[in-house]
Formats: C-alpha cells, sequence, structure tokens
C-alpha cells in the first residue's frame, strides 16, 4: 500500500482544480437534445482528457428515431462520442465510460451552479449526474499514468452524448467496447452515502399514437371519434398492470392531444417508461401490451400503433460483477472509505455493457443526491475521495497486487 501513496497524494492536491472543473463543466449546457451545448462540452473534455496522451476520437452517431408531438416518426440527429485509448495491446483491458449530455434543456431554468454556504456542496445541473464523476474518472487516469505501472494494462475511455436519453445511438460503441474490454467501470453519481448500485433494473420506453376522428363538437359531435378518450381508456389499462409482476413499474409520463374546444381530437399521444427485474418481466409486459391492444379493438375505426422498446436490458448481481464489487470494497478499506452495495430500479450504461457481456460496477462517480431536479448536488470531498478510491484499483491491477479471475 505505500507504495501507491505518492500517487494518491498527488491527487489530494488537485481537489481545488477537481472543483474548478466541475463548476465550469456544469455551466455548459449539454441537455440530450442541446447539440450546440453538447459540442462545446465535447471540447471542455477533450481539452481536458488530451492530457492523458492517449488516441482521441471525436464519433459520429447515428440519429436518434422518435415520435412527433403530431404522431409521426422522425430521425432526430444526436451530439458526438468521445473517445480515447491508450495500450490498446496491453494484456487486460480497463473501459471507463461516462455521459456528457444532463437533462436540462437549454431552456431549462436551472443552469448556474451555487455553492452552499459552508462550501462543502455545490449544487447544479450535472455536478453529480455526471459531469462530476467525468472529474473522477480524468484524475483517477491522470495518478494511474503518473505511476510505475500503467503500462501493465490499457484502457478505453467513451464519454456519450445521449445517455440520458437510453443511449440508443451509442450502444454499438458500447458493445464494441465491452468486445474489448475484461471489466468496466462507469462513473454514474453513488448515492449521498457512498453506496453503490448493484443490481439494477430493466428499462423501455414506449409512445402509442392514437388517432380518431376529428368532428365540430356542436353539429357532428355523433361523427367523430375522439382520441384523448380512448387514450384515457388505454392508460387505465396500462396503469393496472402495476402490481402485477413483483418489481415491475409502469409511468405514464405524458399525455398529449386536442386542440380548440369546439373540435373533437383525432390524435393523443401517450408516452410512458417500465421498469422490470428480469428479461422474463420484459417478454411477460409486451405480451400483456399486445393483449390490451387487441382488447381495444372494439374501438372499430381509429388506429392505435406502439412505438418504442426496452433500451436497456436488467443487469443482475451475478457472480462476476459480485467478484468487481468486493475487489473495489477492498481498495476502499484500505482507504478508510466504506464501500457498500444495494439494488436500485435505476438503469444506465452499466445495463448495457452487462448485456453486452461485460461485468461492471457503475456508481463510481461522486457522492450526491437529488439528481434531474434542480436541488441536485455533490459533497465537494467525494472528488477526491472517490478518484482515490478508482485510482488505487487500477493501479493495484497494473501492479499484480490486485487479481481477478477471468
Amino acid at each position: 500500500m505505500e507504495a501507491f501513496h505518492p500517487y494518491l497524494d498527488w491527487i489530494d492536491s488537485q481537489e481545488q482544480h477537481m472543483i474548478h472543473l466541475t463548476e465550469q463543466w456544469s455551466r455548459i449546457n449539454s441537455g440530450s437534445y442541446h447539440l450546440e451545448g453538447l459540442a462545446r462540452m465535447h471540447q471542455a473534455l477533450a481539452d481536458n482528457f488530451l492530457w492523458l496522451h492517449g488516441e482521441m476520437e471525436s464519433l459520429d452517431l447515428p440519429p436518434l428515431e422518435a415520435v412527433s408531438a403530431d404522431g409521426s416518426v422522425h430521425r432526430m440527429p444526436v451530439g458526438q462520442a468521445l473517445r480515447v485509448r491508450k495500450r490498446p495491446d496491453a494484456p487486460f483491458q480497463v473501459f471507463l465510460g461516462g455521459h456528457m449530455d444532463t437533462v436540462f434543456g437549454k431552456d431549462h431554468p436551472f443552469q448556474t451552479p451555487i455553492y452552499n454556504d459552508d462550501v462543502t456542496a455545490l449544487n447544479g445541473p450535472g455536478v453529480a449526474d455526471l459531469k462530476g464523476g467525468l472529474v473522477v474518472m480524468l484524475k483517477a487516469l491522470e495518478a494511474l499514468e503518473r505511476s510505475p505501472w500503467a503500462e501493465n494494462i490499457g484502457w478505453e475511455v467513451l464519454i456519450n452524448p445521449d445517455e440520458e436519453i437510453g443511449s440508443q445511438s451509442s450502444d454499438f460503441l458500447l458493445k464494441e467496447a465491452a468486445e474489448r474490454c475484461d471489466i468496466g467501470l462507469i462513473y454514474e453519481p453513488a448515492l449521498a452515502d457512498g453506496t453503490l448500485a448493484g443490481a439494477r433494473k430493466g428499462s423501455g420506453n414506449f409512445t402509442y399514437v392514437i388517432r380518431g376522428k376529428a368532428a365540430h363538437a356542436g353539429r357532428e359531435f355523433d361523427q367523430g371519434i375522439n382520441a384523448i378518450v380512448r387514450a384515457a381508456e388505454l392508460v387505465t389499462r396500462l396503469h393496472a398492470l402495476n402490481g402485477q409482476q413483483d418489481g415491475l413499474t409502469l409511468n405514464i409520463g405524458k399525455i398529449e392531444g386536442g386542440g380548440a374546444l369546439n373540435t373533437v381530437p383525432d390524435l393523443a399521444l401517450v408516452r410512458f417508461n417500465v421498469r422490470v427485474t428480469s428479461t422474463e418481466q420484459q417478454e411477460w409486459l409486451l405480451t400483456q401490451l399486445s393483449l390490451i391492444e387487441n382488447a381495444l379493438e372494439h374501438w372499430g375505426n381509429g388506429s392505435l400503433y406502439r412505438h418504442g422498446t426496452f433500451t436497456r436490458a436488467p443487469k443482475p448481481m451475478a457472480p462476476p460483477i459480485e467478484v468487481l464489487f468486493q475487489a473495489m470494497q477492498a481498495c476502499g478499506a484500505q482507504l478508510g472509505q466504506d464501500v457498500r452495495w444495494k439494488a436500485t430500479g435505476g438503469c444506465c450504461d452499466g445495463n448495457n455493457l452487462w448485456a453486452h457481456g461485460l461485468p461492471n460496477i457503475d456508481t463510481l462517480g461522486v457522492c450526491g443526491a437529488h439528481i434531474h431536479s434542480d436541488q441536485e448536488y455533490v459533497i465537494l470531498a467525494s472528488l477526491v475521495q472517490r478518484a482515490r478510491l478508482s485510482a488505487l484499483f487500477l493501479m493495484r491491477l497494473a501492479s499484480g497486487d490486485l487479481s481477478l479471475p477471468a
């Protein structure tokens, strides 16, 4: 352990720089659909990851298919991914991943990071999810590269621009990385007390497009087919699926439709998210959706169309993943950090990596809370703490002090 101290102590000396980077990156609006902001964030990351002296690439991604408010399916452009690789021929390869996008669009009122009164936490968009985590990843790799053991392992960084909207465009890059690497480290935020996410649920996003028939609400009401009324019946049936399978949840997230109050609406959209604990639940849900669609055939005229799929498979606490957690826990114990984990309903790119066969830990970023809200914050002391944890893990792995079974 003594041999690693100089490089861990170097991380301590970087604390103010880490805080500065987190604040500055939080000031860049990089909402998933804000291409100009994502481009600025991409450049800021490239400017800093450049100092790792790896092979850096800016990668174009295929557009994302989505349903517009008018019910049509269109293709939306997404930002570029950033990939950095070093020593790709080394016998052991580590994947390190994170995302540059946030859930806060360019017009969202939450744009400016603010320190709390005693300067122990920073409240701001993306400070925890996941810009602080990117800082942790960067400094852990810098510490590794300063050490004499770095040449023994190779690593690959992928920072994607679409994680918050399902990583559908960047999933092929995750698959490629999973085929090249031996383990994965993802820098999503941990809980405020440092607890990691263990098993994760799978997730899917769906949209139903309901078409009726427009008519004058006074003169020809009976000739119309009210798409909103039909959407209400559909929503009732969908919501009733909750509680039928242990751990499965279906959340109606948005309903759209209608216009002038004196017109029978001919279009409605129902958007919803599903969380499942297993692939069996995933298949059960798809079967139930088909049954609901068949049951609504009594609607007669009009139409019902489903768009969407499961974008992330469940990630169980499988034996290879548990081995990784135990190794990280041992590193934490050497640093005086109590590393624990528990199952969560959330999902991330760690789900994708596991679906592609790569064991991974996916909450190695900062400690914080209230992500996806204007109360999101990062505990500033966790920047150094979490960077030390990843750096020690990487150095022990590279030095041979830590071995992982195949």
